[in-house]
């Protein structure tokens, strides 16, 4: 176990500078996700306009920022930084895969659920991770409601992966054929033997011989998932929807509600080691039907 122990600490000492540099990346994305989401709802009279901010400490070690906001285009968006550290429950190391008990953890993790039917709903989360080892995981995917866009070929998720198959190809790291069979494999409901959207990319325990490749990689996909769903709302803020087609997008939403209570990585690694739950949960549309 001290073995161990020091084999973690030595780890920490080498990966400070690329630790801080993780936190750099995360925190940018952060704020100009914030700044993003909140331009939608300046104009609008009925809406909170900016995100309520709630810095939380954990307990057991670390903390992090946790932003909502509710308006009327962004119906809900978390945005969530956090940056752990400690030791892993039983269950948890099982789930890492790892001998070490100590851990150190940094990400940021993104829900976004539009008030419009015609709008997807989108995730991005990115992280570092450090054990008796370290390495890089996260990833991007696309959620329409509709049945009717809940297609490859539907113009929002072919832009969707297209800004990702171009963060991936833009870095040392073009994975995208193989991060995108991951993402399709995640995001499956076993249960029901579905999809739960049209996919994106998904990667975990990554990490190439080029750390500063990898860190620049994980910048792109945020900017690019930015990017890209910046056009997606622009191209269907305008659309009126009926009450069958918000029916419709109540009831799938149920589906995002059942993966993330029942598969979801983040959401299960975050309730195992005492993470903040109102951070965690915030991943839950406000309403959803069955």
């Amino acid at each position: 176990m001290k073995y161990q122990k020091k084999i973690h600490k030595n780890i920490l000492d080498n990966t400070k500078s690329l630790r801080e540099e993780a936190a750099i990346v995360f925190k940018t994305l952060r704020d100009n996700l914030c700044e993003t989401l909140e331009s939608y709802e300046k104009n609008q009279s009925n809406a909170d306009k900016k995100f309520h901010v709630n810095e939380w400490i954990r307990n057991e070690g670390g903390g992090g920022i946790s932003s909502i906001l509710r308006g009327s285009i962004i119906e809900k968006a978390g945005v969530h930084l956090s940056t752990v550290y400690g030791q892993l429950p039983s269950d948890a190391l099982n789930d890492q895969k790892s001998k070490e008990s100590d851990f150190w953890a940094s990400g940021i993790s993104v829900i976004i659920h539009p008030q419009s039917p015609f709008i997807p709903s989108a995730h991005l989360n990115l992280r570092m991770i450090v054990t008796d080892k370290y390495w890089f995981g996260g990833g991007a995917d696309l959620t329409p409601m509709l049945k009717i866009k809940r297609s490859e070929k539907d113009r929002d998720t072919v832009l969707f992966h297209k800004y990702l198959k171009s963060a991936c190809e833009n870095s040392l790291i073009n994975k995208y054929d193989e991060f995108k069979k991951n993402c399709d494999a995640y995001f499956h409901l076993k249960h029901r033997n579905e999809n739960r959207g049209t996919g994106g990319i998904f990667f975990d325990n990554y990490k190439s011989k080029n750390s500063s490749s990898d860190l620049s990689f994980l910048k792109q996909v945020g900017d690019n998932f930015i990017e890209v769903y910046k056009i997606i709302i622009q191209d269907n803020i305008d659309k009126t929807w009926t009450e069958k087609q918000k029916q419709e997008q109540l009831h799938f939403r149920g589906r995002y509600v059942e993966f993330n209570l029942m598969y979801d990585k983040g959401t299960l690694f975050g309730l195992k080691t005492g993470g903040n739950i109102d951070s965690i949960l915030s991943s839950l549309p406000p309403l959803v039907s069955w």
